[in-house]
């Protein structure tokens, strides 16, 4: 029988590939796309997913070693500094990897501990997994958007 975490992982790792499958197919030009007068660029969303997952892995899940300058979040809007390529895959999948680590060192009890964020308030640490797995999709949803009807 699976632990709550081996089954929570199991969704967040699925549910990311809206997001990772992605990486694949963008090409550096395609970082600077947007949809209209939208406020954001596919490179601001990439950076913003892996800003977020840093911040879950060190404020809700307690990663202490996690050194994070969420700047999509400190800058509020696109200043249209993402365009590396590289650099934001680099970012995202150590973003990943952080947060992979910490979640995997959850007990089932732990996920039953409550926690409050400024951002969300009070959750138990499985209802804050759901908002890292929303917002994740949420923001690949709209690069997939971004990709394909987006300008440059």
């Amino acid at each position: 029988m699976k632990t709550k975490t081996e089954i929570l992982v199991e969704l967040w790792l699925e549910a990311r590939t809206r997001f990772s499958n992605q990486l694949e197919y963008i090409s550096e030009s395609d970082l600077s796309k947007r949809l209209g007068d939208a406020p954001n660029s596919l490179g601001f969303l990439i950076r913003h997913i892996g800003d977020v997952e840093l911040l879950f892995a060190k404020n809700v899940f307690g990663d202490k070693s996690v050194q994070v300058k969420a700047k999509t979040l400190i800058d509020q809007r696109d200043t249209g500094q993402w365009t590396d390529l590289e650099s934001l895959k680099t970012y995202v999948t150590e973003s990943f990897d952080k947060l992979l680590s910490i979640v995997q060192e959850q007990s089932d009890i732990d996920w039953e501990t409550t926690i409050v964020t400024r951002e969300f308030g009070t959750k138990t640490k499985a209802e804050a997994f759901g908002r890292i797995v929303s917002h994740t999709v949420y923001h690949a949803g709209q690069m997939a958007i971004v990709l394909k009807y987006g300008k440059r």
